[in-house]
């Protein structure tokens, strides 16, 4: 029963971070930390640009009042799914095998956008359902949403507050300039590709991670930012080409 009462240990050290105020000085005053969590703002918001837009006709036939009260408890619900998630998966994150699956997931979720779609696109049909079932709903969705930015975030960091951060600014990304996002990729479309590419990029970094190659961090944001930049220059030289072939 010795893995029992160690487990256990392990979990409550890992919340133990959630309430650790040097544990909390440290990752606000560590510029490694801030890129991390930049990195995760980034990626979520380009990931659930959309993701704001499902929430918002799901809730469209409550009141106005009771609209902003769902959309509310949503985000309580995907703050309490990412407090649970991250303590137990900073535990679970440590073991070779859960890194693999972690990795092979992504990698997974990067195909998937990548050459068959995200499969978000269906209508949502939610009309006539009461107040607390449309929260049940909204709940739900955030976590569905929630899974797949968790899962990523570990590629990058297993630091308590460093994940929870990203996650809590990534949630009011994705709510408050969802528009901001949708422009950007309307504007440069392979934005759209190019966020399942960073997940694979993550992917790769995860497994690596899991056998023993830890990439450094300069060198791995070097490279998000160069396939960000390069994106946004490759689709912004694309629609210019096009432009000048219709004129």
């Amino acid at each position: 029963m010795d893995w029992f009462s160690d487990f256990f240990r392990s979990i409550g050290e890992n919340y133990g971070h959630f309430f650790s105020w040097s544990d909390i000085a440290g990752t606000l005053s560590d510029p490694v930390s801030w890129g991390i969590i930049g990195s995760l703002i980034l990626l979520e918001g380009l990931l659930s640009a959309d993701n704001a837009l499902v929430l918002a006709v799901m809730v469209k036939h409550l009141p106005k009042e009771q609209q902003r009260k769902a959309l509310f408890y949503g985000i309580l619900g995907a703050y309490l799914f990412r407090f649970l998630a991250i303590g137990l998966g900073t535990y679970l994150v440590k073991f070779t095998l859960v890194k693999v699956l972690g990795a092979l997931y992504l990698f997974y979720i990067a195909y998937k956008g990548l050459f068959k779609g995200s499969g978000e696109d269906g209508e949502i049909k939610n009309k006539g359902a009461s107040f607390w079932k449309t929260v049940l709903l909204v709940e739900l969705m955030d976590i569905a949403f929630s899974i797949d930015s968790v899962v990523a975030a570990f590629g990058l960091s297993s630091e308590v507050w460093v994940l929870f951060l990203g996650g809590i600014l990534g949630v009011l990304m994705m709510r408050g300039v969802a528009q901001v996002f949708l422009k950007l990729i309307a504007r440069y479309p392979e934005l759209e590709q190019t966020a399942f590419l960073l997940i694979a990029l993550i992917a790769g970094k995860m497994l690596a991670g899991a056998f023993g190659y830890e990439l450094p961090h300069v060198i791995f944001f070097g490279i998000l930012i160069a396939v960000f930049a390069g994106t946004i220059v490759y689709s912004a030289s694309k629609r210019k080409k096009a432009e000048n072939h219709k004129a």
